[in-house]
């Protein structure tokens, strides 16, 4: 094997890859995937397209996991993801099926992106990169330069991230040692942070809070998170906010599509149970409904759930204590409201920072607390696709970060909901209460009851330095040869083009170790 150091990277992999198959494939016929979010739907369709007979289990009565839908008196209701980014993303992974995003949904790009609400002014967010420079100039004057070398900055670490990063399964620190990675480190700035990167550039508290804002569901304070994240940048303000006309779901439905072609049974309303393990192997699935044979099974249910509940504790890859010990991404209490008329002024994304936006983040993120006054986020998908509601009437979503882990109740839902009303009516001039048709609230318990999230989080592991690539919880099971983990708990991260990738990711290293009737080389 040493021999294989004198060819250069590329011949060394694919020979590498060559004699490890050789001696380690396996038979694989039967996989059993946990779970129809982005990411399972992704390692599903994939490895049916490798030749593998692949049943996907779903607790739920419909696909999607965090973007379920719902409808009520007439109005439709994305559950969870209302951001569009990285549209590249979900055209690679139809284009690996011979599809494209357009057979599919037709995607719009907003303009304004998206507006932010401070309490005495507000910014919207141009989808022109012209006109960005052109505001960022206005609010203060010489920045727009700043900008150019910001973006370009941003713009490297989003090609390198997607080239180098996101796509390994991340099992060690080795798969990062290529010189070029190595090299590129002090340019992704891994260990200053995306505070401090900001504000080397810009002096404008506005424009600060605007670039500042990606990074908030990302499980830090930005003085706490890596420059390197400034790429969330590139994907916002270059790459632009997008729509799938329909709702969010039509993702999903995408998805389902794919895969069903591809062979994938989907089986809803089936809760797993236990993960069966005999000599160092999963054997077989158990559900509530009955048991599935299995040559791997890949969960992309919550991963610390698969571990504590699942499978017995020798072998599980960590503890309990490890899992107490992570640094979790916020939660969030959510409202899907109803609304009988149209609000004025309202975009399909409306962030409120009209509170302390630091406060607000050590609430979250130091000193977990429910907040005293929050900032939160406002979803009106009808001001770009009328069909979400009835004619005349304003569908709205809206989010309140929060830390994980914290009691609630109906009544602190309650109480929330009336703060974040108050000031909501008080801004855009518009009696919500009094107007609603539907209201259906969304919080801790319901993460941890709909998707076993683990402390009720929403977003995932928080993405510190200490929790980035091959320091996420790995991939595979370390314990039991043929159990895999997919999904924002490990590589690469929350996020649906993260997930979209993460089953990617999961169904390639299956097809290295397995023989697929499909797979090359097989």
């Amino acid at each position: 094997m040493s021999r294989l150091f004198l060819f250069n990277h590329s011949q060394q992999s694919d020979l590498t890859y060559v004699y490890w198959r050789y001696k380690h494939t396996l038979p694989l016929k039967k996989a059993i995937v946990i779970g129809s979010g982005f990411a399972g739907l992704s390692a599903a369709a994939c490895l049916a397209q490798e030749g593998a007979e692949v049943t996907l289990l779903e607790k739920n009565d419909v696909p999607g996991g965090r973007c379920r839908h719902f409808t009520a008196e007439g109005f439709f209701f994305d559950m969870g993801p209302s951001w569009y980014w990285m549209p590249e993303v979900f055209e690679h992974f139809f284009n690996r099926f011979g599809k494209k995003v357009s057979d599919f949904y037709e995607l719009k790009r907003l303009d304004p992106s998206y507006r932010i609400l401070y309490k005495n002014d507000e910014i919207r967010v141009p989808a022109s990169l012209e006109e960005l420079y052109e505001l960022f100039e206005k609010l203060e004057p010489g920045s727009s330069k700043n900008l150019k070398k910001f973006l370009d900055e941003a713009g490297y670490k989003y090609k390198v991230g997607m080239e180098e990063f996101v796509f390994k399964p991340s099992y060690s620190i080795r798969e990062f040692m290529e010189w070029r990675v190595i090299k590129s480190l002090f340019q992704l700035q891994m260990f200053s942070s995306v505070s401090s990167q900001i504000r080397k550039y810009f002096k404008n508290e506005l424009l600060i809070q605007l670039l500042e804002f990606p990074v908030l569901f990302l499980g830090a304070t930005p003085q706490r998170t890596p420059a390197l994240y400034s790429l969330m940048n590139y994907a916002d303000l270059a790459l632009g906010t997008w729509y799938p006309m329909g709702g969010m779901h039509e993702i999903i439905k995408a998805m389902v599509s794919v895969a069903e072609e591809q062979g994938v049974k989907i089986k809803l309303g089936e809760e797993v149970r236990k993960i069966d393990v005999k000599n160092g192997k999963a054997t077989a699935v158990i559900t509530d409904k009955g048991t599935y044979e299995a040559d791997v099974v890949i969960s992309g249910a919550d991963y610390h759930h698969t571990e504590q509940q699942l499978l017995e504790p020798q072998y599980r890859n960590y503890s309990e204590k490890y899992w107490d010990s992570r640094v979790m991404a916020p939660s969030s209490l959510l409202f899907y409201l109803g609304v009988d008329g149209k609000i004025p002024g309202l975009l399909h994304h409306n962030l409120f920072f009209d509170a302390d936006f630091e406060e607000h983040a050590v609430e979250i993120y130091e000193k977990p607390a429910w907040p005293k006054e929050p900032l939160y986020y406002v979803c009106a998908p009808t001001v770009t696709d009328p069909s979400v509601a009835p004619e005349g009437k304003e569908n709205l979503f809206v989010l309140i970060p929060l830390a994980p882990d914290l009691e609630d109740t109906e009544e602190k839902r309650e109480e929330y909901f009336n703060i974040v009303m108050d000031r909501f009516e008080k801004r855009v001039g518009f009696p919500v209460r009094e107007k609603l048709i539907y209201k259906r609230s969304f919080a801790h318990r319901d993460f941890k009851n709909d998707y076993h999230a683990f402390k009720g989080n929403a977003y995932g592991l928080a993405n510190t330095l200490l929790q980035t690539a091959f320091l996420k919880p790995k991939l595979n099971n370390k314990h039991v040869s043929n159990i895999f983990y997919t999904g924002q708990l490990t590589t690469p991260g929350p996020g649906m083009p993260p997930s979209i990738i993460s089953g990617q990711v999961v169904a390639s290293e299956i097809s290295k170790k397995f023989t697929l009737k499909n797979a090359a080389g097989s």
